[in-house]
Protein backbone atom coordinates (compact mmCIF):
# COMPACT_ATOMS: atom_id res chain seq x y z
CA UNK A 1 0.00 0.00 0.00
CA UNK A 2 1.14 3.51 -0.81
CA UNK A 3 1.65 5.75 2.23
CA UNK A 4 0.08 8.61 0.25
CA UNK A 5 -3.21 6.69 0.28
CA UNK A 6 -3.54 7.83 3.90
CA UNK A 7 -3.03 11.53 3.24
CA UNK A 8 -5.71 14.17 3.71
CA UNK A 9 -6.02 17.94 3.79
CA UNK A 10 -5.73 19.45 7.25
CA UNK A 11 -5.64 23.22 7.85
CA UNK A 12 -3.10 24.15 10.49
CA UNK A 13 -5.77 26.22 12.24
CA UNK A 14 -7.54 23.00 13.30
CA UNK A 15 -4.57 21.73 15.34
CA UNK A 16 -5.67 22.22 18.95
CA UNK A 17 -3.11 24.19 20.94
CA UNK A 18 -4.75 24.06 24.37
CA UNK A 19 -6.97 21.64 26.26
CA UNK A 20 -10.57 22.66 26.80
CA UNK A 21 -11.43 23.88 30.33
CA UNK A 22 -13.72 20.87 30.83
CA UNK A 23 -12.27 17.56 29.67
CA UNK A 24 -15.65 16.11 28.67
CA UNK A 25 -16.77 19.15 26.64
CA UNK A 26 -15.00 18.09 23.46
CA UNK A 27 -16.93 17.03 20.41
CA UNK A 28 -17.41 13.39 19.46
CA UNK A 29 -17.71 12.13 15.90
CA UNK A 30 -19.35 8.69 15.88
CA UNK A 31 -18.45 6.48 12.92
CA UNK A 32 -20.32 3.29 12.02
CA UNK A 33 -17.56 1.10 10.59
CA UNK A 34 -20.04 -1.02 8.61
CA UNK A 35 -21.95 1.75 6.84
CA UNK A 36 -19.51 4.66 7.04
CA UNK A 37 -22.27 6.89 8.44
CA UNK A 38 -21.24 9.57 10.94
CA UNK A 39 -23.02 11.38 13.75
CA UNK A 40 -21.92 14.58 15.45
CA UNK A 41 -22.14 14.47 19.24
CA UNK A 42 -20.38 15.76 22.33
CA UNK A 43 -18.10 13.52 24.37
CA UNK A 44 -20.64 13.10 27.18
CA UNK A 45 -22.86 11.34 24.62
CA UNK A 46 -20.42 8.42 24.65
CA UNK A 47 -22.56 6.68 27.26
CA UNK A 48 -25.44 6.57 24.77
CA UNK A 49 -23.42 4.11 22.72
CA UNK A 50 -22.32 1.89 25.60
CA UNK A 51 -24.37 -0.90 27.15
CA UNK A 52 -24.37 -2.66 30.50
CA UNK A 53 -21.79 -5.43 30.30
CA UNK A 54 -19.48 -3.59 27.89
CA UNK A 55 -15.90 -2.93 28.99
CA UNK A 56 -13.85 0.11 28.15
CA UNK A 57 -10.10 -0.42 28.35
CA UNK A 58 -7.90 2.50 29.41
CA UNK A 59 -4.12 2.93 29.34
CA UNK A 60 -3.01 4.02 32.82
CA UNK A 61 0.53 5.02 31.89
CA UNK A 62 1.81 8.31 33.29
CA UNK A 63 3.87 10.79 31.27
CA UNK A 64 7.23 11.63 32.80
CA UNK A 65 8.85 15.10 32.47
CA UNK A 66 11.07 13.59 29.82
CA UNK A 67 12.46 16.74 28.17
CA UNK A 68 15.75 17.93 29.66
CA UNK A 69 17.76 21.02 28.76
CA UNK A 70 21.48 21.00 29.50
CA UNK A 71 24.85 22.18 28.31
CA UNK A 72 27.72 20.31 26.74
CA UNK A 73 30.56 19.88 29.18
CA UNK A 74 33.59 21.90 28.14
CA UNK A 75 31.87 24.14 25.57
CA UNK A 76 28.60 25.23 27.21
CA UNK A 77 26.66 24.50 24.00
CA UNK A 78 22.94 24.05 24.67
CA UNK A 79 21.64 20.49 24.26
CA UNK A 80 18.08 19.17 24.51
CA UNK A 81 17.59 15.54 25.55
CA UNK A 82 14.28 13.68 25.28
CA UNK A 83 14.05 10.42 27.24
CA UNK A 84 12.44 7.62 25.24
CA UNK A 85 13.11 4.24 26.82
CA UNK A 86 14.86 3.07 30.01
CA UNK A 87 17.48 0.41 29.29
CA UNK A 88 18.42 -0.35 32.89
CA UNK A 89 21.41 0.62 35.03
CA UNK A 90 20.74 4.35 34.50
CA UNK A 91 20.97 3.97 30.70
CA UNK A 92 18.30 5.50 28.44
CA UNK A 93 17.53 5.60 24.77
CA UNK A 94 17.07 9.28 23.92
CA UNK A 95 16.67 11.83 21.19
CA UNK A 96 19.09 14.77 21.34
CA UNK A 97 19.10 18.14 19.58
CA UNK A 98 21.28 19.20 17.91
CA UNK A 99 22.52 15.68 17.36
CA UNK A 100 25.71 16.75 15.59
CA UNK A 101 27.02 18.10 18.90
CA UNK A 102 26.60 14.81 20.73
CA UNK A 103 28.99 11.97 19.92
CA UNK A 104 30.03 8.97 22.03
CA UNK A 105 31.91 10.34 25.03
CA UNK A 106 30.09 13.68 25.06
CA UNK A 107 28.94 14.68 28.53
CA UNK A 108 25.85 16.86 29.09
CA UNK A 109 25.28 18.71 32.35
CA UNK A 110 21.83 19.50 33.76
CA UNK A 111 20.93 21.69 36.71
CA UNK A 112 24.47 22.88 37.48
CA UNK A 113 25.67 19.30 37.83
CA UNK A 114 22.73 17.72 39.66
CA UNK A 115 22.42 15.35 36.71
CA UNK A 116 25.02 14.41 34.08
CA UNK A 117 24.50 12.30 30.96
CA UNK A 118 27.33 10.68 29.02
CA UNK A 119 26.64 9.55 25.46
CA UNK A 120 27.60 5.91 24.99
CA UNK A 121 26.47 5.23 21.43
CA UNK A 122 24.32 6.36 18.52
CA UNK A 123 21.19 4.42 17.56
CA UNK A 124 20.00 3.48 14.10
CA UNK A 125 17.32 6.18 14.00
CA UNK A 126 19.40 9.18 14.94
CA UNK A 127 19.00 8.83 18.70
CA UNK A 128 21.58 8.36 21.43
CA UNK A 129 22.05 5.95 24.30
CA UNK A 130 23.18 7.84 27.39
CA UNK A 131 24.14 6.86 30.93
CA UNK A 132 23.16 9.19 33.77
CA UNK A 133 25.25 10.09 36.79
CA UNK A 134 23.63 11.63 39.90
CA UNK A 135 23.29 11.57 43.65
CA UNK A 136 19.86 10.90 45.10
CA UNK A 137 16.71 9.57 43.40
CA UNK A 138 16.50 9.82 39.61
CA UNK A 139 12.73 10.38 39.42
CA UNK A 140 12.94 13.22 41.94
CA UNK A 141 15.68 14.89 39.90
CA UNK A 142 13.62 14.39 36.75
CA UNK A 143 10.61 16.06 38.38
CA UNK A 144 12.88 18.94 39.39
CA UNK A 145 14.74 19.43 36.11
CA UNK A 146 12.53 17.98 33.37
CA UNK A 147 9.68 19.46 31.35
CA UNK A 148 6.55 17.83 29.97
CA UNK A 149 7.31 16.52 26.43
CA UNK A 150 4.48 18.14 24.48
CA UNK A 151 4.32 17.22 20.78
CA UNK A 152 6.11 19.64 18.41
CA UNK A 153 2.85 20.76 16.78
CA UNK A 154 1.72 22.27 20.11
CA UNK A 155 3.29 25.71 20.30
CA UNK A 156 1.33 27.05 23.29
CA UNK A 157 2.70 26.83 26.82
CA UNK A 158 0.83 24.36 29.01
CA UNK A 159 -0.29 26.07 32.22
CA UNK A 160 -1.07 22.87 34.13
CA UNK A 161 1.02 19.76 33.43
CA UNK A 162 -1.78 17.55 34.75
CA UNK A 163 -3.84 18.43 31.66
CA UNK A 164 -1.37 16.31 29.67
CA UNK A 165 -2.11 13.39 32.01
CA UNK A 166 -5.24 11.24 32.13
CA UNK A 167 -7.11 11.40 35.45
CA UNK A 168 -6.29 7.70 35.94
CA UNK A 169 -2.58 7.97 35.08
CA UNK A 170 -0.69 5.72 37.47
CA UNK A 171 2.50 4.08 36.19
CA UNK A 172 5.33 6.42 35.19
CA UNK A 173 7.10 5.79 31.93
CA UNK A 174 5.60 7.50 28.87
CA UNK A 175 7.21 10.07 26.61
CA UNK A 176 3.75 11.06 25.32
CA UNK A 177 0.22 10.92 26.68
CA UNK A 178 -2.39 8.35 25.58
CA UNK A 179 -4.47 11.31 24.44
CA UNK A 180 -7.84 9.63 23.83
CA UNK A 181 -8.06 9.23 27.58
CA UNK A 182 -7.70 12.96 28.22
CA UNK A 183 -11.45 13.38 27.61
CA UNK A 184 -12.46 11.44 30.72
CA UNK A 185 -13.04 12.86 34.19
CA UNK A 186 -13.32 10.82 37.38
CA UNK A 187 -16.98 11.81 37.58
CA UNK A 188 -17.71 10.60 34.05
CA UNK A 189 -15.99 7.28 34.69
CA UNK A 190 -18.21 6.88 37.76
CA UNK A 191 -21.27 7.54 35.57
CA UNK A 192 -20.18 4.72 33.25
CA UNK A 193 -19.63 2.36 36.16
CA UNK A 194 -23.14 3.21 37.43
CA UNK A 195 -24.42 1.97 34.06
CA UNK A 196 -22.65 -1.36 34.70
CA UNK A 197 -20.02 -0.56 32.10
CA UNK A 198 -16.79 -2.20 33.25
CA UNK A 199 -13.45 -0.41 33.41
CA UNK A 200 -10.28 -2.34 32.67
CA UNK A 201 -6.72 -1.05 32.48
CA UNK A 202 -3.62 -1.84 30.51
CA UNK A 203 -0.27 -0.10 30.78
CA UNK A 204 1.67 0.77 27.65
CA UNK A 205 4.46 3.28 28.01
CA UNK A 206 4.11 5.42 24.91
CA UNK A 207 7.31 6.14 23.01
CA UNK A 208 7.76 8.56 20.17
CA UNK A 209 7.86 5.64 17.76
CA UNK A 210 4.07 5.64 17.78
CA UNK A 211 4.11 9.18 16.39
CA UNK A 212 7.28 8.98 14.29
CA UNK A 213 6.61 10.09 10.70
CA UNK A 214 6.46 7.34 8.12
CA UNK A 215 9.51 7.97 5.95
CA UNK A 216 9.11 5.08 3.51
CA UNK A 217 6.96 4.99 0.38
CA UNK A 218 5.01 1.83 1.10
CA UNK A 219 3.21 1.01 4.33
CA UNK A 220 4.64 -2.49 4.62
CA UNK A 221 8.22 -1.15 4.77
CA UNK A 222 7.64 0.89 7.93
CA UNK A 223 8.97 -0.51 11.23
CA UNK A 224 7.49 0.48 14.58
CA UNK A 225 9.61 1.11 17.67
CA UNK A 226 8.98 -1.27 20.54
CA UNK A 227 7.08 -0.11 23.63
CA UNK A 228 6.73 -1.79 27.02
CA UNK A 229 3.30 -3.06 28.11
CA UNK A 230 1.74 -4.77 31.12
CA UNK A 231 -1.61 -6.49 31.62
CA UNK A 232 -2.52 -7.78 35.08
CA UNK A 233 -4.42 -10.96 35.84
CA UNK A 234 -7.41 -9.03 37.21
CA UNK A 235 -7.76 -6.87 34.10
CA UNK A 236 -7.32 -9.87 31.80
CA UNK A 237 -10.14 -11.59 33.73
CA UNK A 238 -12.49 -8.59 33.31
CA UNK A 239 -11.91 -8.50 29.55
CA UNK A 240 -12.25 -12.27 29.08
CA UNK A 241 -15.47 -12.41 31.10
CA UNK A 242 -16.89 -9.52 29.07
CA UNK A 243 -16.32 -11.40 25.84
CA UNK A 244 -17.69 -14.64 27.31
CA UNK A 245 -20.84 -12.82 28.43
CA UNK A 246 -21.40 -11.18 25.05
CA UNK A 247 -20.25 -7.70 25.99
CA UNK A 248 -18.12 -5.49 23.80
CA UNK A 249 -14.51 -4.43 24.31
CA UNK A 250 -14.04 -0.73 23.57
CA UNK A 251 -10.41 0.35 23.61
CA UNK A 252 -9.72 3.93 24.65
CA UNK A 253 -6.87 5.02 22.42
CA UNK A 254 -4.64 3.32 19.92
CA UNK A 255 -2.18 2.39 22.68
CA UNK A 256 -4.82 0.35 24.53
CA UNK A 257 -5.83 -1.20 21.22
CA UNK A 258 -2.26 -2.17 20.34
CA UNK A 259 -1.68 -3.71 23.77
CA UNK A 260 -4.86 -5.81 23.63
CA UNK A 261 -4.19 -6.95 20.09
CA UNK A 262 -0.54 -7.79 20.87
CA UNK A 263 -1.66 -10.22 23.56
CA UNK A 264 -4.89 -11.42 22.01
CA UNK A 265 -3.43 -12.46 18.68
CA UNK A 266 -1.07 -14.84 20.53
CA UNK A 267 -3.90 -16.66 22.28
CA UNK A 268 -6.77 -16.73 19.82
CA UNK A 269 -8.46 -13.60 21.16
CA UNK A 270 -8.07 -14.53 24.83
CA UNK A 271 -6.23 -12.22 27.22
CA UNK A 272 -3.61 -13.48 29.67
CA UNK A 273 -1.61 -11.58 32.24
CA UNK A 274 1.79 -10.73 30.82
CA UNK A 275 4.30 -7.98 30.22
CA UNK A 276 6.75 -7.41 27.41
CA UNK A 277 7.64 -5.26 24.44
CA UNK A 278 5.42 -4.73 21.43
CA UNK A 279 6.17 -3.31 18.01
CA UNK A 280 2.82 -4.33 16.52
CA UNK A 281 1.92 -2.34 13.40
CA UNK A 282 -1.79 -2.40 12.56
CA UNK A 283 -2.82 -1.33 9.06
CA UNK A 284 -5.57 -2.34 6.59
CA UNK A 285 -5.71 -6.08 6.16
CA UNK A 286 -5.19 -6.72 9.87
CA UNK A 287 -7.86 -8.91 11.50
CA UNK A 288 -8.73 -7.74 15.01
CA UNK A 289 -8.88 -10.45 17.65
CA UNK A 290 -9.99 -8.53 20.75
CA UNK A 291 -11.54 -5.08 20.31
CA UNK A 292 -15.03 -4.29 19.06
CA UNK A 293 -14.73 -0.51 19.07
CA UNK A 294 -12.35 2.35 19.66
CA UNK A 295 -12.39 5.80 21.22
CA UNK A 296 -9.64 7.83 19.62
CA UNK A 297 -8.57 11.34 18.67
CA UNK A 298 -8.00 12.67 15.14
CA UNK A 299 -4.52 11.85 13.88
CA UNK A 300 -1.85 13.21 11.59
CA UNK A 301 -2.03 12.62 7.82
CA UNK A 302 -0.04 9.59 6.64
CA UNK A 303 0.59 8.47 10.23
CA UNK A 304 0.59 4.91 11.55
CA UNK A 305 -2.38 5.93 13.71
CA UNK A 306 -4.50 6.82 10.68
CA UNK A 307 -3.50 3.44 9.27
CA UNK A 308 -4.66 1.71 12.47
CA UNK A 309 -8.12 3.31 12.47
CA UNK A 310 -8.35 2.57 8.74
CA UNK A 311 -7.74 -1.11 9.53
CA UNK A 312 -10.68 -1.01 11.93
CA UNK A 313 -13.18 1.05 9.95
CA UNK A 314 -11.93 0.95 6.37
CA UNK A 315 -9.68 3.51 4.68
CA UNK A 316 -12.46 5.07 2.64
CA UNK A 317 -14.73 5.42 5.67
CA UNK A 318 -11.96 7.03 7.70
CA UNK A 319 -10.94 9.49 5.00
CA UNK A 320 -14.57 10.51 4.43
CA UNK A 321 -15.05 10.94 8.18
CA UNK A 322 -11.87 13.01 8.43
CA UNK A 323 -12.99 15.21 5.52
CA UNK A 324 -16.27 15.74 7.34
CA UNK A 325 -14.40 16.56 10.56
CA UNK A 326 -12.37 19.17 8.68
CA UNK A 327 -15.51 20.69 7.17
CA UNK A 328 -17.15 20.80 10.61
CA UNK A 329 -13.94 22.29 12.09
CA UNK A 330 -13.26 19.60 14.65
CA UNK A 331 -10.10 20.11 16.73
CA UNK A 332 -7.28 17.74 15.81
CA UNK A 333 -4.47 15.86 17.59
CA UNK A 334 -3.54 15.60 21.28
CA UNK A 335 -5.82 18.30 22.75
CA UNK A 336 -8.45 17.90 20.07
CA UNK A 337 -11.85 16.27 19.74
CA UNK A 338 -12.67 12.58 19.80
CA UNK A 339 -13.99 9.88 17.49
CA UNK A 340 -15.91 6.75 18.43
CA UNK A 341 -15.69 3.83 15.98
CA UNK A 342 -18.31 1.10 16.45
Amino acid sequence: MDVNDFDFYLPETLIAQNPLPDRTSSRLLVLDKRTGEVEHRTFTDLKRYLKAGDTIVLNDTRVIPARLFGVKEGTGAHIEVLLLKPLGEDRWETLVRPGKRVKPGTRIVFGDGLLIAECEESTDVGGRVVRFEYDGIFNELLDQLGEMPLPPYIKAQLEDNERYQTVYAKHRGSAAAPTAGLHFTEEYLEELKAMDVNLAFVTLHVGLGTFRPVSVDTVEEHEMHSEFYTLTEENARIINETKTNGGRIIAVGTTSCRTLETIGRKYGGKLVAEEGWTSIFIYPGYEFSVIDGLVTNFHLPKSTLVMLVSALAGRENILRAYDEAVRQEYRFFSFGDAMLIL
